[in-house]
């Protein structure tokens, strides 16, 4: 459907790879709600992902956008070794985006492209795994924020038990049914409470072929300027998603 977002989350013990799917439904009926864990928690008001913009959860949890945050330059400047095998399959992939990405739905831009980036890098492990449209609720303060990533690291093999990083994908930078920034961090939130280790929670939004990566620590949050992925940025966005599994590796290890 043109116009409708797409993301997905990845749950691991620290990071959020926030996305959502706006479309009904779960794939193979799957569901699975995190319900963050604290005494003296009691909703009294709801927010959906497909909702948030920065601007509310600013003013709803007294969030503050910095220009940068050590967790986000320490991730971007990380170094990961990029195999022949795994160039070639990057200019394919890049190939087929820069005589698509005009016209290319949500649907068929994470399935052309976005997905094989995913799974090039392999995020399945006995530790954590990548999970589709399972749906994500966290409790913070006396507020329920929920929704359905489309993708999620997260601890566990078999089922994601707590996320780390989330993704959200958009065809362009705004749209009637949300704001990518804003359901992108949304979906951070959740993680960072369900996580409740202190630790940064990381994020990714794309628009077309743009790909912003993001982390929170407490109340801040940072944004980078963004990576072209119809140029050689690919392979730095490549280099970061694979630190980003280094990252979870060493978290769920420790």
């Amino acid at each position: 459907m043109p116009g409708v977002g797409r993301g997905f989350g990845i749950g691991l013990c620290g990071l959020a790879y926030a996305g959502i799917r706006y479309q009904m439904g779960l794939r193979w009926g799957q569901r699975c709600t995190f319900v963050v864990k604290s005494r003296n928690l009691m909703a009294t008001s709801e927010i959906r992902f497909i909702t948030c913009t920065p601007a509310l959860l600013e003013k709803t949890f007294d969030l503050r956008e910095t220009d940068t945050l050590p967790s986000l330059d320490a991730w971007l400047a990380m170094p990961a070794d990029i195999s022949d095998f795994e160039r070639q399959a990057l200019l394919h992939y890049q190939k087929v985006l820069v005589f698509n990405v005009r016209d290319w739905y949500e649907t068929e831009l994470d399935s052309h492209f976005i997905g094989p980036i995913f799974a090039l890098v392999n995020f399945s492990t006995y530790d954590f795994n990548h999970f589709e449209e399972r749906d994500l609720s966290a409790v913070i303060g006396s507020v329920r924020l929920y929704g359905r990533p489309d993708g999620m690291v997260a601890r566990g093999r078999h089922e994601p038990e707590t996320p780390y990083f989330a993704f959200q994908e958009y065809k362009r930078m705004t749209d009637p049914n949300g704001n990518p920034a804003g359901q992108c961090m949304g979906a951070m939130l959740a993680g960072q409470a369900l996580n409740n280790d202190g630790l940064p929670v990381y994020g990714c939004f794309v628009i077309g072929n743009l790909w912003y990566f993001t982390t929170l620590e407490g109340q801040q949050y940072a944004i980078n300027s963004g990576y072209l992925a119809t140029s050689d940025d690919l392979f730095d966005i490549f280099r970061i998603l694979k630190a980003l599994k280094q990252i979870v590796t060493e978290r769920t290890a420790a």
